[in-house]
């Protein structure tokens, strides 16, 4: 602080360069341009067509030139909705046809700093559990003020210092505090990038530092190519063909297999493999296929399947894309079958009595990112192969055919797959509030036999009664979340999904969900993306009512008050239809179908049909949540 005696004030003189001061080093540079251009221009670089946040005082310079950008920018109606919506648009936007390099882009985030940074926190904990990869841009404090009760200070003194690191829930985390910085920061989200799996990054950006002149990033700092991992080399899968030819085995897909379904098709069939799937899995592997489709594990699963393995017991599991987690396996042992071996984990790289005897491993897991591969049954012996799941299957599937005997192998398997339990319910009485079951029925008919509109089940009942009653034979056709399984994913998620496809989306969500994030149906009516909500209206969180009463529970308020969510859809300037007669489903499935607006549909289902959730609590029980 200084005296100025030409104007008699005090003044608060800065050891900071100016602006114009720092802006002066680049005058004569004919390339200068602004940290926020320069970011931008790098969003531009990693192909990314959208961003979607909430505008704040902290980020306007970025988001000024990412309105005029080649981007695409959203503003939606909470933070939280914008990464379910990034996270939905980045799977929505996957490329199935088969085509050899397909990458998919990243979805930008942005939100300004303090809360609008921790409201982002759910979907992006989602986005990282789902494997998505996203580039979240923050508002930062800049450096001075730091630590001086600054508004929604965000800085280390404000926030817990994990909260703005590499960890957890950042890949890759880092606070620009120089202009310096940007090439390694372009590298290192390049290579992340390129990387296989999922990949979360935060660049937190200060007002200063947005507005200070800087040089173009070169080209070169976005140049890097990282091999994929590919496990094809003769050592390495003749020993699994000379193992899996001599017995029946099962496939058993997870999400991570989606763009090796015409691959894992014609194993199965030239196998005769029986197959089953994850939730999440659902649509690889044909759910059509009587004959060879045992099922659905897990959460919402069918009966049949964990009948079936542990009647049949087969010899070797071949695991493809999954880490077979409590959503997927509940780390039920009677999935492996009676013979199931209580052994211990190998790996790749690990050595064995005899590298090419192989018929003793129970579970064979095929994946590229190795991090949680073969935790879920830590005492069945297990081989964990690093690779990318198509050439793979690829290479095994040439190497069987030269082994493959005339009979079929599946022969040998005992048994046979019964009919899908069916919930009661009596159709001839069909009057009054809407059965899920039928309500499922009328989904499958009119929007999954009848288009190719994105299906995508929220957690709760609502993906109980998907996973459990609906059908998919291709990929990319279903999205549910069981990782996170955070309520109000798809509810938001479906505006993103349908933005990104430039096509019809379907969330199923229940009650409870679309008072959470509902308000991002004025987010598709400001953008007129054409995204359907079939809402489970039963005036309760009915999966809590029902597992409590499940597991002995009682006394717990779980009621919701009754809701008119068409009203509340048409309010926001989207179209809508209330469903109170079993009658009326098709008819307002078919409506929303046509209609080239947001729209939703509010049916009001009878709470008291018991939801296919008895395996979750069966896991819950036995972790001991039970009366």
């Amino acid at each position: 602080m200084g005296f100025d005696e030409t104007k008699g004030l005090w003044e608060f003189k800065s050891a900071q360069p100016s602006q114009v001061e720092l802006n002066s080093q680049f005058q004569n540079t004919k390339k200068a341009v602004s940290v926020a251009h320069a970011i931008v221009k790098m969003l531009e670089q990693f192909k990314v067509n959208h961003a979607f946040g909430i505008l704040g005082g902290a980020i306007t310079p970025l988001v000024e030139k990412l309105e005029n950008s080649s981007i695409t920018v959203h503003h939606y109606r909470h933070e939280s909705g914008a990464a379910f919506a990034a996270c939905e648009a980045y799977f929505a936007s996957e490329d199935y046809s088969g085509k050899k390099n397909a990458k998919t882009p990243p979805v930008a985030v942005f939100a300004t700093t303090g809360p609008g940074l921790t409201n982002t926190l759910t979907g992006l904990f989602a986005a990282r559990g789902e494997g998505a990869k996203i580039i979240f841009l923050s508002g930062a404090t800049y450096g001075k003020n730091r630590g001086r009760l600054a508004a929604q200070e965000t800085s280390t003194y404000a926030m817990p210092s994990d909260l703005l690191a590499s960890g957890t829930l950042f890949d890759y985390a880092k606070t620009i505090e120089a202009v310096e910085e940007l090439p390694e920061i372009a590298r290192r989200l390049a290579k992340g990038l390129e990387q296989p799996g999922g990949f979360i990054a935060n660049i937190n950006i200060p007002t200063g530092i947005q507005t200070l002149l800087t040089k173009e990033l070169s080209p070169a700092v976005f140049s890097i190519t990282l091999d994929p991992i590919i496990a094809t080399k003769k050592k390495i899968v003749k020993p699994w063909v000379d193992c899996l030819s001599k017995e029946p085995f099962v496939i058993w897909i997870g999400f991570g297999a989606r763009h090796a379904a015409k691959q894992i098709r014609k194993l199965a069939e030239e196998t005769g493999a029986k197959v089953i799937c994850s939730p999440r899995g659902k649509g690889i592997f044909s759910e059509e296929e009587d004959e060879q489709f045992l099922g659905v594990t897990g959460f919402g699963g069918h009966a049949e399947v964990l009948d079936y393995m542990y009647k049949n017991a087969p010899k070797q599991i071949l695991v493809l894309g999954s880490n077979l987690g409590e959503f997927t396996s509940f780390w039920n042992p009677d999935l492996l079958g009676t013979n199931s071996d209580l052994l211990q984990k190998e790996n790749l790289e690990g050595k064995s009595e005899n590298l090419e005897d192989k018929s003793s491993y129970k579970l064979i897991y095929v994946n590229p990112d190795q991090t949680l591969t073969g935790l879920a049954y830590p005492e069945t012996k297990t081989y964990c192969i690093s690779s990318e799941i198509r050439p793979f299957v690829k290479k095994l599937r040439k190497q069987l055919q030269k082994k493959q005997s005339d009979k079929s192998l599946t022969e040998k398997m005992v048994g046979k797959k019964t009919s899908e339990t069916q919930v009661g319910y009596d159709y001839s009485k069909a009057s009054g509030l809407v059965n899920p079951a039928l309500l499922m029925e009328q989904i499958q008919e009119v929007i999954i036999n009848n288009s190719t509109a994105l299906v995508m089940a929220e957690p709760g009942n609502s993906f109980a009664w998907a996973i459990n009653r609906l059908k998919f034979s291709q990929p990319g056709r279903f999205r549910t979340s069981t990782c996170f399984a955070s309520m109000g994913h798809m509810t938001a998620g479906v505006v993103g999904a349908a933005e990104a496809r430039k096509d019809k989306a379907v969330a199923i969500v229940g009650d409870g969900s679309m008072l959470m994030n509902g308000c991002e149906v004025s987010t598709a009516v400001k953008y007129n993306i054409p995204a359907v909500w079939i809402v489970l209206n039963d005036s309760r969180y009915n999966m809590c009512e029902q597992g409590m009463a499940l597991q002995g529970f009682k006394g717990i308020d779980v009621q919701i008050n009754q809701v008119n969510f068409e009203a509340i859809a048409m309010a926001m300037g989207a179209e809508s239809v209330r469903v109170t007669n079993p009658v009326d489903v098709k008819s307002a499935l078919e409506q929303a179908l046509a209609s080239d607006k947001p729209f939703v549909v509010d049916v009001a289902i009878d709470p008291s049909v018991q939801a296919p959730i008895g395996t979750r609590i069966q896991s819950l029980v036995s972790q001991g949540s039970a009366h």
